[in-house]
């Protein structure tokens, strides 16, 4: 088998949709500026107003509520620097679980950050959120994820919005992980602020979104020429714009096709039986699972042999495999937590993939198994 033939780490990246590929190549063919007044200026112009509107028909958006930028990191650090300045925060809450884009942005607003802890089950402690915002005597910039990238766990977004939708406090929601998995309404729901990403979901990295309310239209952080009205400023991206439009308008037809959940389903029921399966209320295309006694780092090399990719948890750390501060958030032991791997699924997934994962970590364990007994 070719080294890395099987991919099942779209959690971290999805390979690129063709509908995306056609949209890139089609805008590469494009010369200009799309803020000239020209007739090639406004070619690329209406590229990205079409994009605009895929992307905010899948996060159930305004058009105008969209603010291109040149990836998540870039939204979320908008959002949150950008935000505690706009409103004069006096602290930042994040949780225990945050990827380490929203934990860095809140460090680098100097302000001091309130972490709540996750549940077992690898939701975030509501009723801490609730004594904290009842506590709280200045602004608060809320920064929380809707859905884990490591555990697949989603967030009681209903919840949140109650406990935070009448308040004086700013809601920002990491939704990478969401965007096209799950139902959005951004433009109804709480959230003052959200950020999306076009990698997630089939199209090329470098691109990704902040969406941002009416009220929250002074939060910017790039002032450049005005671009994006003039919220994130530097000549925009028309063409990875576009392959972000064309992915958001396609995504939800493949994963239907796909049958992710169904194939998340087949995969867990294939483990063995003693598999401990992390977090509850999952999205359906991850599976985040650790068999006591057979190493991540181990089996991540094994499988990699056999080719096929999976992670440990978040790419973004530096490409170290170590200790999962999700998990270890969640209470899961540090000894059961290096036995954990993440599976994730995506648009052409298959179950042939599936199965080739299960047969690939099943002679791992068979290994693993035999050298223990003759250690014995």
């Amino acid at each position: 088998m070719t080294r890395a033939a099987i991919y099942l780490d779209h959690n971290a990246a999805s390979p690129l949709l063709p509908e995306a590929r056609a949209a890139l190549v089609a805008a590469l063919d494009h010369v200009g500026n799309p803020s000239s007044v020209h007739g090639h200026g406004r070619a690329l112009r209406n590229l990205i107003d079409t994009a605009r509107g895929q992307v905010a028909a899948l996060a159930g958006a305004e058009r105008k509520q969209v603010v291109f930028t040149g990836s998540a990191t870039e939204a979320i650090t908008q959002a949150i620097v950008g935000g505690a300045k706009a409103f004069a925060s006096s602290a930042i809450v994040i949780s225990a679980g945050e990827h380490a884009a929203v934990s860095k942005a809140a460090e680098a607003t100097g302000l001091p950050i309130v972490t709540i802890g996750l549940l077992p089950n690898g939701c975030i402690d509501l009723d801490q959120l609730a004594k904290i915002i009842a506590e709280a005597e200045g602004n608060l910039l809320v920064a929380l994820h809707w859905v884990n990238n490591e555990t697949g766990v989603v967030q009681p977004i209903g919840r949140i919005n109650a406990l935070l939708g009448p308040t004086r406090h700013t809601l920002f929601m990491d939704a990478v992980q969401a965007f096209g998995k799950l139902p959005l309404d951004f433009a109804a729901s709480a959230p003052d602020m959200m950020a999306v990403s076009g990698h997630k979901i089939g199209a090329p990295a470098g691109i990704g979104a902040l969406l941002v309310k009416a009220h929250a239209d002074t939060v910017r952080l790039i002032p450049g020429g005005g671009q994006e009205q003039g919220r994130r400023g530097g000549t925009e991206a028309a063409a990875l714009i576009a392959a972000f439009g064309a992915a958001a308008a396609a995504i939800e037809t493949r994963y239907a096709e796909a049958n992710v959940a169904g194939l998340i389903a087949r995969l867990e029921a294939a483990l063995s039986s003693d598999a401990v399966v992390f977090g509850e209320n999952r999205l359906g295309n991850v599976t985040n699972f650790a068999v006591p006694g057979v190493k991540n780092a181990t089996a991540m090399m094994g499988l990699d042999l056999l080719g096929l990719s999976v992670s440990s948890g978040s790419a973004c750390s530096s490409g170290k495999v170590g200790p999962s501060h999700v998990l270890a958030a969640m209470g899961v032991s540090a000894e059961l937590a290096e036995c954990a791997l993440r599976v994730s699924l995506g648009w052409n997934s298959t179950a042939a993939d599936v199965d080739a994962f299960v047969a690939g970590y099943q002679s791992i364990l068979e290994r693993q198994r035999a050298r223990q007994g003759q250690a014995a």
